[in-house]
């Protein structure tokens, strides 16, 4: 029996994520992501309306022509969680695979939503829920298992695909953090049994081994103890006070949310992609927020909202998109004296976010920083911690599984090459058992365990 692992996305960059796991005529796609930095988009960006050709010709999605060539049937989509580099190239691409879409329910709702936007394509995908600790047959000898791990969006996943070969590990992306509020701890009690069961490969994200400042990924208790310290005082004064973070990190928007309440400021989250992802995590159950919250998305909606907070700047906390200081988000339109909303002497901003590692995300940051600054706000920037995996919990996460074959993903040359040399120290050989592999190419297996 062959067991082939194809690279079609993420393996020469961070962002636009797809493989594929082929088991004789068998194939089960995970991720069908974009890749926000190659059109200069954000969180609040709609490519709705461009076309998938257009789209990998930017390489602003995966090129899965490849599978044109790959003989098999495509039993399902799989995707561990909700985010954009993972999610967002759905509408273009499922619909060429005749394959029920598969997530936890969260990560589904957001896709469905992707898919109700789509202006160029029909998506007739069946969309499935698989919850983490489920299971589901996709084939004769394929079953797809998941399970729990905590990462910066809700229900997020470790897929385990069990073959008669072995069990194929797809983990992207993850941390290991035991205090979320939100989310329960990983599940290593299973991740351990799957390694005493016999893992055959790990694809893996890489998002964070080549990071020397931190080997271990803080819980984000952290940055909730950082949030409550920075937001005490600045809530009891009576100048405006803005918080800027991911709009899918409900996490991190839940330990905001949490602390505000005990103020007397009402909470307005402001953009479109806050609307999106909160709105749909509160519908669910999944955030709670206090009755003195509300969620505004559109450009309407939001400048009423910032037409009353400007006239009682004290009464209101503003949670916003561009944390990035992408152009045409909200904070920086706000630094720009674009909205109803001016930044005055003693404002209090908080970013809540790092500076994606870009020259473009560098550059406007950068200038939205000193924009803000130069009005007279006061900025903090260092709360938050990474809800990726750091190098000694990949450490842990291999010790775990024990699988025989790593296959490093989602990350530059660079990125993969660091996760090779992790291996080593682990016992694994670059071209034995570590596969380096580019966006196109395949790694054969012949046989299993």
């Amino acid at each position: 029996m062959t067991v082939e692992i194809i690279a079609i996305g993420g393996y020469e960059e961070v962002g636009k994520n797809m493989s594929a796991v082929k088991i004789n005529d068998d194939v089960v796609i995970f991720d069908m992501g974009i890749h926000l930095d190659r059109v200069h988009v954000h969180e609040d960006t709609d490519i709705a309306r461009m076309h998938s050709l257009d789209l990998i010709e930017r390489g602003v999605i995966p090129d899965d022509t490849l599978m044109r060539e790959v003989n098999g049937k495509v039993r399902a989509i799989v995707f561990t969680h909700g985010h954009l580099d993972h999610i967002g190239g759905v509408a273009k691409l499922a619909h060429r695979y005749n394959a029920p879409i598969i997530g936890t329910p969260y990560t589904i709702a957001l896709i469905e939503r992707i898919i109700k936007s789509e202006r160029k394509f029909n998506v007739p995908n069946r969309l499935e829920v698989l919850n983490a600790g489920e299971k589901c047959q996709l084939s004769p000898e394929m079953t797809l298992e998941f399970i729990n791990v905590t990462h910066s969006i809700p229900q997020s996943v470790i897929a385990a695909l069990h073959t008669p070969e072995g069990i194929i590990v797809y983990g992207l992306d993850f941390k290991f953090d035991d205090h979320q509020i939100i989310s329960p701890p990983p599940d290593y009690h299973r991740l351990k049994e799957l390694g005493r069961k016999g893992v055959l490969a790990l694809i893996v994200e890489t998002t964070r081994v080549a990071d020397s400042e931190e080997v271990k990924t803080p819980s984000e208790k952290v940055a909730r103890i950082l949030l409550e310290d920075i937001m005490k005082r600045p809530l009891e004064e009576k100048s405006a006070m803005i918080v800027t973070t991911f709009s899918s990190h409900i996490e991190r928007i839940q330990a905001i949310s949490d602390i505000a309440k005990k103020s007397n400021r009402q909470i307005l989250l402001l953009g479109r992609s806050m609307e999106r992802y909160c709105s749909l995590a509160e519908s669910m159950g999944i955030l709670k927020l206090p009755e003195n919250a509300s969620i505004f998305g559109s450009p309407k909606s939001v400048n009423r909202a910032l037409a009353r907070a400007e006239a009682k700047r004290e009464d209101y906390l503003l949670v916003t998109t561009g944390h990035q200081g992408e152009p045409d988000a909200l904070l920086p339109r706000i630094a720009n004296g674009k909205t109803q909303f001016n930044v005055k002497q003693g404002d209090n901003i908080i970013i809540s976010a790092p500076v994606i590692p870009n020259p473009m995300n560098i550059a406007n940051r950068n200038l939205m920083e000193k924009r803000l600054t130069s009005n007279g706000a006061r900025i903090y920037t260092n709360a938050h911690v990474s809800g990726h995996a750091g190098k000694e919990d990949h450490r842990d996460f291999l010790r775990m599984l024990n699988p025989v074959h790593v296959i490093p993903a989602h990350g530059d040359i660079y990125m993969l090459s660091a996760y090779a040399e992790l291996a080593e120290e682990e016992g694994y050989r670059l071209g034995n058992d570590i596969h380096i592999l580019r966006n196109g190419q395949a790694q054969v297996f012949n046989g299993g365990i």
